[in-house]
């Protein structure tokens, strides 16, 4: 694509889908005529030159097709239904697409349905709502192109057989969708953060998927929390992205990391957007959890990162925030009871994390065979490359 329709497809083609889900009430449906458009843009616009409204011209473009394609259809039990819907999208190539109902936040609670698998929803929300191509997807998860197109089908069509709605959840049930949303934007930011395997600890192109895709949330969701908690938390740990990484490509860990390094711009971001979460006096983990960034952040002492752990642990008692408290007790000083608390945690077999942080901690007491054990037991868990070489460098440095 060339540079101009390649933006067009980023910030379109969620609007576009979204607008045609809502008429014809079949993503699929919906995706093919969005898709049918921006290939007839792919060869016209070069030629012809860019609309001056590309996103109504999309949408105008989308409408037709699928009218052609109906009308061409033969056997589709909705046929003549569907067509009078679509005499309602406007057809003005020239029109203000601002004057269409925006129905991204719609299209994002229908992709982050809880009646689909996670790995659906990742998918299906960085195709529709990110506007991600199939093959930058597959890229990013490393699975196969076939195998990725594949899990979006299925998500596609669960959502046409089980009749999910597409629409924003009613006052009533929102409380328990947002979390959801907010859900599968974090393991998008996370992959990104540090990516489950590969060659590279970060994949940047994923967390920035992430945060515009945050942004965008509080953008629709103006009274919502922890959806301002959520982009304070990706703003303030992409912040450090390049000190996360040496010149030699090795992890660094963030007491070793050199905080001239920082994104200033990205932490006074952060701190505005946690300032703002923490206004509307609902707080939440995502909220809690940017609050420990802005304490890394502003260099605040060690045992008052591990309080707020604390408190975010009696709101969140997941194994992970345990985990990520006891490793805060242990930095605050007292690696003894860190390590007690690593022991009672229960539930993340396969969590690679938890015998490297139990690993460290029996490191700092000079227990260096029990160590070895861990680093090991980590090792055996993970599959990215910087991360097994830092392994391996500790492992080495505790004799195993």
């Amino acid at each position: 694509m060339t540079l101009s329709l390649e933006a067009t497809f980023r910030e379109e083609w969620p609007r576009a889908v979204g607008i045609l889900t809502r008429v014809l009430g079949d993503l699929s449906l919906a995706e093919d005529a969005v898709q049918d458009a921006f290939a007839t843009a792919l060869e016209r616009w070069p030629r012809d030159g860019v609309p001056r409204s590309p996103g109504a011209w999309i949408v105008a473009t989308a409408r037709n097709g699928a009218i052609d394609r109906l009308r061409r259809e033969k056997t589709f039990a909705r046929k003549a239904e569907l067509l009078a819907r679509l005499e309602g999208v406007p057809a003005d190539e020239d029109a203000d697409v601002s004057s269409i109902p925006d129905e991204r936040l719609a299209l994002l609670f229908t992709c982050c349905h809880p009646a689909l698998a996670v790995d659906a929803r990742i998918a299906l929300t960085l195709r529709e709502v990110a506007g991600l191509q199939t093959p930058e997807i597959a890229r990013a998860f490393l699975v196969t192109e076939p195998a990725l197109a594949q899990r979006l089908v299925r998500a596609k069509r669960r959502l046409r057989e089980t009749g999910i709605p597409f629409r924003v959840p009613p006052d009533h049930l929102l409380p328990d969708r947002v979390p959801d949303v907010l859900r599968v934007l974090y393991l998008v930011f996370n992959e990104g953060y540090a990516a489950t395997a590969g060659e590279s600890l970060l994949r940047r192109d994923l967390c920035a998927e992430a945060i515009r895709l945050a942004k965008l949330v509080c953008v629709l969701m103006p009274d919502e929390p922890e959806a301002f908690g959520l982009l304070a938390l990706l703003l303030l740990q992409d912040a450090r992205r390049e000190a996360r990484v040496g010149d030699d490509g090795e992890l660094v860990l963030l007491g070793d990391q050199d905080r001239r390094l920082w994104d200033g711009a990205s932490i006074d971001e952060g701190l505005r957007v946690l300032r703002r979460a923490e206004s509307l006096r609902r707080p939440g983990p995502y909220q809690l959890q940017a609050a420990i960034a802005a304490g890394h952040a502003e260099g605040a002492a060690p045992h008052v990162i591990a309080a707020t752990y604390a408190a975010l642990e009696q709101i969140d008692p997941s194994p992970i925030v345990r985990l990520n408290r006891a490793v805060a007790v242990a930095l605050a000083g007292d690696v003894e009871e860190g390590l007690a608390l690593i022991e009672g945690i229960e539930g993340l077999d396969g969590y690679s994390y938890l015998p490297a942080a139990r690993a460290d901690l029996l490191r700092r007491l000079d227990r260096n065979a029990e160590a070895a054990a861990s680093y090991r037991e980590a090792l055996a868990l993970t599959d990215n490359a910087p991360e097994r070489r830092f392994l391996e460098r500790r492992l080495r440095g505790v004799g195993g």
